[in-house]
């Protein structure tokens, strides 16, 4: 089964937003877990290694990436369990994202925002940002991680369709 890309881009004061969200039948305290603890981050991003900390940087594997490249992340905001704000910088230029969680009834949702300067680029960005946060929930889930191929480039028309 293919996957179905569900991430929006909303124009903001600055540039834009893309938002993808996954919900978790979890508490926010678990599911905030899965995506700050290294353990746990190794399962579907890559381990991280470093003291994290508001203001500080820490390296993190892109485990899933050819050649799995360690990056610099700094830590621009961090209210556990229910805000992290980082940023990086690499040869594509400066990543800046939010993950923002919220619970109800045992129910979470994780709301994952990339905040760009320019739409363009979004046909190769949104179908990325789905396959990891579909390899969180299969993680969390037990299940097979699944193909990058099955989201790049079969998402990329949904995607450069959304930036317009």
């Amino acid at each position: 089964m293919k996957p179905t890309p569900t991430g929006r881009i909303f124009p903001t004061t600055s540039g834009y937003d893309l938002v993808v969200t996954r919900t978790f039948r979890a508490p926010a305290d678990d599911v905030w877990a899965s995506v700050t603890e290294p353990e746990r981050t190794a399962r579907w991003f890559g381990p991280w290694k470093g003291e994290a900390g508001p203001g500080r940087t820490i390296q993190v594997q892109m485990a899933f990436e050819e050649e799995a490249p360690w990056c610099d992340l700094r830590v621009d905001a961090c209210e556990p369990p229910t805000h992290l704000a980082a940023s990086m910088t690499d040869e594509a230029g400066t990543w800046r994202m939010e993950l923002n969680l919220s619970e109800t009834g045992g129910t979470t949702e994780l709301r994952f925002v990339q905040h760009l300067d320019s739409p363009a680029g979004a046909g190769e960005i949104g179908p990325g940002w789905e396959y990891y946060l579909d390899m969180l929930v299969a993680a969390r889930a037990g299940e097979p991680l699944p193909d990058f191929g099955d989201y790049y480039p079969a998402q990329q028309a949904y995607y450069q369709e959304q930036a317009g």
